[in-house]
């Protein structure tokens, strides 16, 4: 499990916090705990109990999808096409209703039961505030949702831990805050008003939520061959939504230039938004964009990855039984990359470690065998089977190099910022 992945969380627990859903509830619910009654009373114990109860929640959840589907299947659920449209079809629909067209709420009934157990729990009792806590969970699921819901497919890579570790960390950074003000509710007095900006943020994240659709409809077309979600399609797609980002932060300027107005709070953004659309935009032609290129679908689905020092070789894809016959009649090791169509981690290790000049000239000593665990058809679920037999686990990215009858050498499971790690790995196992 990635530190990248564990501060992708914890970011994303913080950043709901912001959300239109969220962030003006939180003095009406910090006045929940923080009377003078409680803090006599142990107002301290409530607060905590108040955040458990936002933990247990999104906790619950992590372990419902790793208990469905297990190691075994939580990769191939990430990859799954439909599901991938499904979760489009929800990021439209919420971002609908941040844009204010739709107005959208978890049924009544289901709220009101939480919401009722736990204002008739007794007195100082624990029950009520782990029910207030997932009273307020359940309230703002139309905001949290898309960002859980992105954590749980990044965290679905063949590991059952990583769902529960992901929604734990994310959930503990979301209700930290509440805890905090609850024990200081003085604070809460300090905290910037809702007004206009509640309203641009919730725009803002209307569009990041249309630019996440876009992702996982190039998962679903990455997995079913249409070819039509490309590389250059889904970075003019996020292009475009930049720039649309920034007409909707500018639209007041026109207004503050006549009346000579004009703020760098309100520049700033607008230039922000343009320039990275213009960021997007360089990399149309194949540009690497390097910060991003795990969430982009590959350059060249099938074959090589361009370096800006030469190519790294040509890939034997699912192809097990011809790598391990072109090993025997070259005399080479065969370097097999298990690997998944949706594999973000997969996609990283490619673009930033692959593409690298002396990664290339090193990985050009074997034999390349690249095989695909998550796809739809009995090859992939044969291949998932033989890495789960052979390595004992199905998590992805796992790099294994084998001799010519299959004999293994060395394994790499994971991702890795240090070049020079891999690197000594793939000497290593020549060695």
């Amino acid at each position: 499990m990635s530190s990248g992945f564990l501060w992708l969380a914890a970011t994303t627990g913080l950043l709901s916090l912001l959300t239109p859903c969220v962030f003006p509830m939180v003095p009406v619910t910090i006045a929940y705990f923080s009377t003078p009654q409680d803090r006599e009373r142990g107002g301290v114990r409530k607060a905590l109990l108040f955040g458990l109860g936002i933990v247990g929640t999104f906790t619950v959840l992590g372990l419902a999808l790793a208990a469905v589907f297990g190691a075994a299947g939580l990769n191939r659920f990430a990859a799954d096409p439909w599901v991938n449209m499904t979760l489009a079809a929800l990021f439209l629909l919420f971002a609908t209703n941040l844009f204010g067209w739709l107005e959208l709420r978890l049924p009544w009934r289901v709220v009101n039961a939480v919401d009722r157990s736990a204002r008739e729990a007794p007195q100082g009792s624990s029950v009520g505030a782990l029910l207030m806590g997932a009273t307020f969970t359940l309230t703002s699921v139309t905001c949290t949702a898309p960002f859980v819901g992105t954590l749980l497919v990044l965290a679905s890579q063949g590991s059952w831990a990583m769902p529960v570790v992901g929604m734990i960390v994310y959930s503990t950074a979301f209700a930290l805050p509440f805890v905090a003000l609850a024990l200081a509710p003085r604070l809460v007095s300090r905290l910037p008003r809702s007004g206009q900006w509640i309203q641009t943020l919730r725009v803002l994240i209307g569009i990041l939520e249309v630019g996440a659709a876009i992702k996982f409809v190039s998962n679903a077309d990455l997995v079913l061959a249409w070819g039509v979600f490309t590389r250059p399609v889904v970075l003019f797609f996020w292009m475009a939504l930049a720039i649309v980002a920034a007409a909707y932060l500018g639209r007041d300027l026109r207004s503050q230039i006549a009346r000579r107005e004009m703020r760098l709070t309100g520049i700033i953004p607008v230039v922000i938004a343009l320039l990275l659309a213009a960021w997007l935009g360089s990399g149309l032609r194949g540009r690497p964009l390097r910060q991003i290129e795990a969430f982009l679908p590959p350059s060249t689905p099938v074959a090589t990855l361009a370096s800006s020092g030469g190519t790294v070789p040509t890939w034997l894809l699912n192809d097990y039984d011809g790598a391990l016959k072109t090993a025997r009649t070259s005399g080479k090791l065969v370097f097999v990359d298990f690997t998944g169509y949706t594999c973000t981690n997969c996609r990283w290790m490619e673009a930033n470690i692959f593409s690298r000049p002396d990664v290339g000239a090193e990985l050009g000593q074997f034999v390349l065998a690249r095989l695909y665990t998550d796809g739809e058809g009995a090859i992939y679920e044969r291949q998932q089977a033989f890495q789960e037999q052979t390595f004992g686990t199905v998590a992805l990215p796992l790099y294994a190099v084998v001799d010519a009858d299959g004999k293994v050498r060395l394994t790499f499971t994971g991702l890795t910022r240090d070049p020079a790690e891999f690197i000594a790995f793939l000497k290593r196992a020549r060695a």
